[in-house]
């Protein structure tokens, strides 16, 4: 475990003491830890908020993916992913039975490039897992969305990191035939851990209820507050959010529209010191897009002066990551389906040159402006050369 301790870390999490109050009053209460009315109340604001007819909340966004995927009846499938992911995104292909074919990202948002995917569908092809990167909405969403109807696919958005952000006026989560969002600890809003999936499709929506909890049909009322015996409709897994997660998630919620105002002012303000250096290139809104800048990525000209970069901020306190290294190249991904260096010319050449700074609602300007210092200061001195000048 990395103990360094950074004078700007890579996130913390926004809250205040209405979220510690919202979970203090589902203990006191002493009754309904599980499946209490947070949950009911929580997927209710989900809904609204997106846009959609229905959510379903679970322990987290890969639970809420995997099960998602299972609903889809994928098993057998090919299924259209980005290797420039985290692993979450592909490992629950692999979980719900799919095969994982692996299609190159555009290097404007981070989201799968039509044109490849396009190229990747053959007649096993069930669906498209689209990724959108960091609080952006993926730019090419529409043409995604195309491609899926002309040939009657199914299209799942990973919105992960991406509660929030809108196409013109529409939120990610409206796009798809189903969506999953996650509350982990450096998303938009958090639960610590906790994820929705939202959609218009009802045959969705009530396989996955049945699949979160057991196959249990709920037509005799709660299992937990009712005397009648439940019939199980199907073989399914535990994994529905407890009632103090919900509650916290519903005060998180509240406050989102001003989580959002304030990561993007922070951004806005690196952006402009930032885009000055001529070895950087920030990541910019498409016309019509609305990001909520849930990381902030910077493109370097090459993973050389990436990685000096990165150790240059690591030796003056700040936290950097590279977000993401290629899936297709981890070791299970290798081992399981053969994937090799020069799959995907443009996913790898992207994840050499990528990294992602601090960012978080909390930043203070003096933060921003020791960070952005200590950038210009790394490419002023040569340092990306190894030396001084």
């Amino acid at each position: 475990m990395n103990k360094m301790k950074y004078k700007i870390p890579l996130f913390k999490t926004y809250w205040n003491d209405d979220d510690i109050e919202a979970v203090n009053n589902v203990i006191r209460r002493g009754n309904h830890w599980a499946v209490g009315p947070e949950l009911e109340e929580f997927e209710q604001k989900i809904m609204e908020y997106v846009g959609t007819k229905y959510a379903l909340s679970f322990n987290s966004g890969t639970s809420a993916l995997h099960l998602a995927l299972l609903a889809c009846n994928i098993k057998d499938k090919e299924v259209i992913v980005p290797s420039f992911t985290f692993a979450a995104t592909v490992n629950a292909v692999v979980l719900a039975g799919g095969i994982p074919v692996f299609a190159e990202s555009e290097g404007n948002t981070f989201g799968l490039d039509a044109d490849d995917v396009q190229k990747k569908i053959t007649g096993k092809t069930k669906a498209i897992v689209n990724l959108h990167y960091a609080g952006f909405a993926s730019k090419e969403t529409l043409k995604l969305r195309k491609i899926a109807n002309n040939h009657n696919l199914i299209l799942v958005d990973d919105a992960a990191e991406s509660f929030g952000a809108m196409i013109d006026g529409k939120k990610v989560g409206c796009f798809a035939d189903v969506s999953i969002l996650s509350f982990c600890q450096n998303k938009i809003i958090s639960t610590g851990e906790g994820g929705a999936i939202v959609t218009d499709s009802e045959e969705i929506y009530e396989k996955v209820k049945l699949l979160r909890s057991h196959g249990r049909s709920e037509a005799t009322g709660n299992y937990f507050t009712s005397t009648k015996d439940n019939d199980y409709i199907d073989v399914g897994y535990n994994l529905r959010m407890s009632s103090m997660t919900a509650a916290l998630g519903i005060s998180q919620l509240s406050k989102i529209d001003q989580i959002i105002s304030m990561r993007r002012e922070k951004a806005h303000f690196l952006d402009e010191g930032l885009s000055k250096i001529n070895e950087i290139e920030v990541l910019t809104e498409p016309e019509g897009f609305f990001s909520v800048y849930q990381m902030y990525t910077i493109k370097l000209p090459d993973e050389l002066t990436r990685n000096a970069l990165q150790e240059h901020l690591t030796k003056n306190g700040i936290m950097t990551k590279i977000y993401f290294n290629p899936i297709h190249l981890k070791t299970a991904y290798q081992r399981m389906y053969s994937t090799r260096v020069g799959n995907l010319v443009k996913t790898e050449e992207l994840s050499k040159r990528v990294l992602t700074l601090p960012m978080y609602p909390g930043l203070s300007e003096e933060e921003l402006n020791y960070l952005i210092s200590t950038i210009k200061s790394f490419f002023i001195n040569g340092e990306q050369y190894g030396t001084n000048i």
